[in-house]
């Protein structure tokens, strides 16, 4: 089974596309190797997923080339522990991040153009 088809049907990226680009850009690697999308995957093989801030490390337990519901795609994988640890504290530490467009409500006034202009932007 290729491994673009795997992670699309295991629910790691939202199309097939996206799941070729990554592996093309060197996001998944399968038992520590970059590869390219029509590589073949097989049951046993340890997979690194790299999608934006997450990273999955996680051992292919099924084959499955149909995407299906979220709960029959988790059981085409098992996380190792070491992986869900790092998601949770990576999880918890943007958490206590707060976004520096949060406190902006739209279009600035006259009054914020003002001190922006004041302050130099």
């Amino acid at each position: 089974m290729r491994v673009d088809k795997w992670l699309w049907a295991a629910r790691f990226f939202k199309t097939r596309s996206l799941a070729s680009d990554a592996v093309s850009g060197g996001k998944v690697k399968v038992n520590g190797a970059t590869i390219k999308p029509a590589r073949e995957i097989k049951v046993g093989d340890q997979l690194d997923i790299a999608n934006s801030e997450t990273r999955w490390e996680v051992t292919v337990k099924g084959l499955s080339d149909k995407r299906g519901p979220a709960p029959e795609a988790r059981l085409l994988y098992e996380e190792t522990p070491e992986s869900i640890s790092a998601r949770e504290t990576a999880r918890d530490s943007r958490q206590f991040v707060q976004d520096p467009a949060a406190v902006i409500h739209g279009r600035p006034t006259k009054r914020d153009r003002r001190q922006m202009d004041r302050y130099g932007r």
